[in-house]
């Protein structure tokens, strides 16, 4: 069933719409086939060039005898300060080691030693080496070209390449489908896998496209967000002029030796706190005016993390000689679109999974590797749910004029960094109220809302965490103000 371009406007219909094409999405629409589901993946880049395939993070899973799916799930608890849905986390914890598990079945290959075990990496926040790769640093390459390879060849899979979503068809409070520059779509369920919002702010390791496309749709279509004031910003993204700038050196270095120094040459931070505070420490000496952090990886093996060495070749540096200049960058969008367990939205019929979704499963921080892990846990349990999704109802209307969504100017990314960065103010946020961007004004009206501080979340003005706000999320619906809800 395959389409390559977008070619002639068309319609059709489907069990299953998944709209973006990255780890999360290629999941999904292969599991919902396999249930027998007929699926459309829509995918606004070709297949395997999504924002997963630049992913140098790997899977966090409990799979030695000195770990325990116990022990992941406090590490997570511990790295989302107060915040996590526990039952969110308690599923991606227990389900985690079964999916590394279906990938090497599927033909993933990850590391392994000479001896056949596999290499298990030991990231900022775990108490473990629990963390598995594929390619050294290049986990997202391997994984995303491994699936992408099967979506291609499976029969019930329709793949519009370089196609993009428009908006949502609702009818009668319900998503019936999606509308898209290649026609529209009517399906049991549409599936949100657009990634997350990162690339909204000037500085970001995320490619361009990362601008919160899904979370716009979703909003506008009537579905709920959350937790939009929690952004993470990743310490270590490569500080140098020129395109290379905000290259992410994955946090695996740090767990394998690599050190951060001062302008001293001293060491400043445990380099394997979670990533909230190692940020905030690398920020702290950058404002102080200090002369900048440098990574030193001179005592790693080059070919430990071999797509990393190419990229700092090509900004003319050699991590066997030289330190390397970092700086915090926006990385990871921990809000978006609310759902259960089972990937469900507030609007029936629309399902969201990955960095678009906001399950709570990541609390006010996201431990390091848990997002491609969540990928997979989540993508499965929404390729079952949506397959039980009723059928459409027969309809003959002309499907709506899409609502389309808004890129973010120049202006917007660099008001975002400066007054929704690392440290927020409320006069900063108050500023960004009046951005012309739907989701500047949403995450500046929840930091505003939320006056602590907490993970990712920096308040100057309330440097305290509040307790009163331990596991609540801020959830905003329409143009409504911010509402704390408690999650089950």
């Amino acid at each position: 069933m395959q389409a390559r371009g977008n070619g002639a406007q068309r319609s059709a219909r489907v069990d299953v719409t998944v709209i973006g094409a990255g780890a999360a999405g290629l999941y999904t629409a292969l599991v919902a086939a396999e249930q027998g589901a007929s699926v459309c993946l829509v995918s606004r880049s070709p297949l395997a060039q999504s924002a997963s395939y630049w992913a140098q993070g790997g899977l966090a899973a409990a799979l030695r005898p000195d770990d325990s799916v116990e022990l992941h799930l406090e590490d997570t608890l511990r790295a989302g300060r107060g915040a996590v849905r526990r039952s969110a986390a308690g599923v991606l914890c227990s389900e985690s080691p079964a999916r590394v598990e279906e990938l090497e079945e599927r033909g993933i290959r990850f590391d392994r030693s000479d001896d056949g075990e596999l290499k298990l990496s030991l990231e900022g926040g775990h108490a473990r080496r629990r963390v598995v790769h594929a390619g050294g640093s290049a986990t997202g390459r391997h994984v995303t070209a491994a699936l992408s390879s099967i979506v291609d060849a499976h029969e019930r899979i329709e793949v519009r390449e370089r196609s993009s979503a428009l908006g949502l068809w609702v009818r009668d409070g319900r998503c019936i489908g999606a509308l898209t520059d290649s026609g529209a779509l009517v399906s049991r369920a549409t599936v949100l896998a657009t990634g997350g919002a990162a690339a909204l702010w000037a500085r970001t390791s995320n490619p361009r496209g990362a601008i919160g496309a899904g979370m716009q749709l979703a909003h506008d279509a009537g579905a709920a967000l959350a937790d939009m004031e929690f952004v993470q910003f990743h310490p270590t993204a490569l500080r140098v002029d020129g395109e290379m700038d905000g290259f992410l050196v994955t946090e695996a270095v740090r767990g394998e030796g690599g050190l951060l120094l001062d302008a001293r040459g001293e060491r400043f931070v445990d380099e394997l706190a979670p990533r909230d505070e190692v940020a905030r420490a690398i920020h702290a000496q950058l404002a102080g005016g200090s002369g900048g952090v440098r990574l030193d990886m001179r005592s790693i093996d080059p070919e430990r993390f071999p797509n990393i060495t190419e990229a700092l070749a090509r900004a003319g540096l050699d991590p066997t000689r030289d330190l390397i200049p970092v700086a915090p960058a926006s990385h990871y969008m921990i809000g978006g679109v609310v759902t259960d367990i089972q990937g469900r939205s507030t609007l029936p019929g629309l399902y969201a999974v990955g960095e678009v979704s906001c399950t709570g499963v990541h609390g006010a921080n996201r431990l390091a590797s848990n997002s491609l892990s969540e990928c997979f846990v989540f993508g499965r349990r929404v390729a079952l749910a949506a397959t039980g999704e009723p059928a459409s109802p027969p309809g003959e209307e002309e499907p709506p004029e899409p609502s389309g969504v808004t890129p973010p100017s120049d202006e917007t990314r660099a008001a975002l960094w400066r007054d929704a960065g690392l440290v927020r103010d409320p006069e900063a946020l108050e500023r960004l109220l009046g951005d012309p961007h739907p989701l500047a004004r949403l995450i500046a009206c929840s930091a505003l809302e939320r006056r602590e501080s907490r993970g990712c979340h920096i308040r100057a003005d309330r440097p305290q965490t509040d307790p009163a706000l331990d596991e609540r999320h801020h959830v905003v619906v329409a143009e409504g103000d911010p509402v704390a809800e408690t999650w089950p």
